[in-house]
């Protein structure tokens, strides 16, 4: 059972968000929070699996609110899933900051809910109708400073920069298991070395270091539910 916690100022959106996510056998709300504190304090409480985070709850705050939630004192991290909306700047500053992804206001309930079964299996969720912004962001951040990405690349072995890529292209494990023939297990392995070397938290924080890195171009389309 996944559990969630809904964050978000909206009456209306709390109880839409939990009638949907509780009508799921697999998906249960154990908590809900009306601004960014509150989130922060109830995540460290409850514990949840995923954090289901309305950006307009924080403000400009929502990085830190991540920030806060992802890296919780006792190391018991949830995924958090940001809902935005399409003029919102602050995506790029939330994944960066631990974010497992985000998806526009207007998703539908089925996006809704196969978006946060794919960010509690520790995977990547990015809508294509973001991805564009994300990508500036990282070329305007690449501008600022590229050094430091592209020295820890250097750490990583050839098959390492595979998987990387493949990762960023948002692959799941078996897929590129299937694409690399190599067991699911051995994917894993590499990931997990992936993220030590890299010094990310996760998924999203790699998927960030490979365009940072410039070992995944623009050019290629990435990150999917």
């Amino acid at each position: 059972m996944t559990s969630v916690l809904i964050a978000t100022g909206q009456a209306l959106q709390r109880v839409g968000l939990r009638m949907l996510l509780e009508s799921q056998p697999d998906l249960t709300v154990v908590g809900e929070a009306t601004h960014g504190p509150g989130a922060v304090r109830l995540s460290a409480l409850l514990h949840p699996d995923v954090v289901l985070l309305d950006g307009r709850t924080t403000g400009t705050d929502t990085v830190e609110t991540v920030r806060r939630i992802t890296h919780a004192p006792d190391g018991r991290v949830p995924h958090v899933l940001l809902l935005t909306a399409d003029d919102d700047t602050y995506p790029y500053g939330a994944l960066r900051a631990g974010a497992a992804g985000h998806l526009p206001e207007d998703a539908t309930a089925d996006e809704l809910v196969a978006a946060v079964r794919v960010v509690a299996a520790g995977d990547v969720v990015v809508s294509p109708g973001l991805t564009r912004a994300l990508i500036e962001a990282v070329r305007d951040q690449r501008a600022v400073d590229s050094r430091a990405p592209g020295s820890r690349l250097g750490t990583l072995t050839g098959r390492e920069r595979d998987v990387l890529t493949a990762v960023a292209c948002g692959d799941s494990n078996a897929e590129i298991a299937d694409r690399l023939c190599i067991a699911p297990t051995t994917v894993k392995s590499h990931v997990s070395n992936i993220l030590t070397k890299i010094g990310a938290r996760g998924r999203v924080q790699a998927v960030v270091f490979a365009y940072e890195s410039g070992l995944v171009r623009p050019t290629q389309h990435v990150l999917h539910a």
